[in-house]
């Protein structure tokens, strides 16, 4: 692309970098701006630079938050004795969406993957297993990405569970395909995987 403007060109620089954005699309979106009051390109920017340096992660299940507390742990009407293991804060967004689940959640921030240098000490599994220990937990449901690393994730927290009296592991049931990926998954889909969830124990002796 050739540019009359270099703050033209590193505007659209900047939009390229984001993930789904390529140059042509980078170029509408800055293209859009330029029509658009300076007032309210000075909001958009601010609103962007104020969420980047404001917002915190939840000091009990690592979810994003305003505060210290998110607003799904702050919510007592919610069943806190019940935890929702997910991969990341997409995942969270993907099952709340479906209005299906009533619990707590637990980002781990990614799963157990040798190949890609991540082990068990760069996840908040410590921090949730003292999560079950100090809460008193009834239930922990994975609802991990249905492949190799979630299954591997998984299978490693369970055996670090020695909590009495036991808590109830399931994992949501398999309507979602094995290699595939919570946030692409639609919400019927994700609704009906929690609502048919399984014993973890049936689960991977099946496998």
């Amino acid at each position: 692309m050739q540019f009359s403007s270099s703050l033209l060109e590193n505007a659209v620089n900047e939009f390229a970098k984001l993930p789904g954005i390529g140059k042509k699309t980078a170029l509408r979106l800055v293209l859009h701006l330029l029509k658009q009051d300076t007032k309210e390109v000075g909001h958009f920017s601010e609103v962007i630079a104020r969420m980047r340096k404001e917002i915190k992660f939840c000091r009990r299940c690592h979810n994003v938050a305003d505060g210290d507390v998110c607003s799904i742990c702050a919510n007592s009407q919610r069943k806190q004795e019940i935890i929702c293991v997910v991969e990341s804060i997409r995942d969270v967004i993907a099952i709340e969406s479906t209005q299906q689940f009533n619990g707590t959640y637990h980002v781990l921030g990614g799963v157990i993957s040798p190949l890609d240098g991540i082990g068990p000490d760069q996840l908040t599994i410590e921090a949730l297993l003292q999560r079950i220990d100090k809460e008193h937990t009834e239930e922990l449901i994975f609802a991990l990405n249905p492949n190799i690393q979630g299954d591997t994730t998984i299978y490693y927290i369970q055996k670090k569970l020695s909590f009495t009296p036991p808590v109830r592991i399931t994992t949501i049931a398999r309507g979602i395909a094995f290699g595939g990926e919570l946030e692409y998954a639609d919400e019927m889909t994700l609704a009906r995987s929690l609502q048919n969830r399984l014993p973890v124990e049936s689960y991977v002796s099946g496998r």
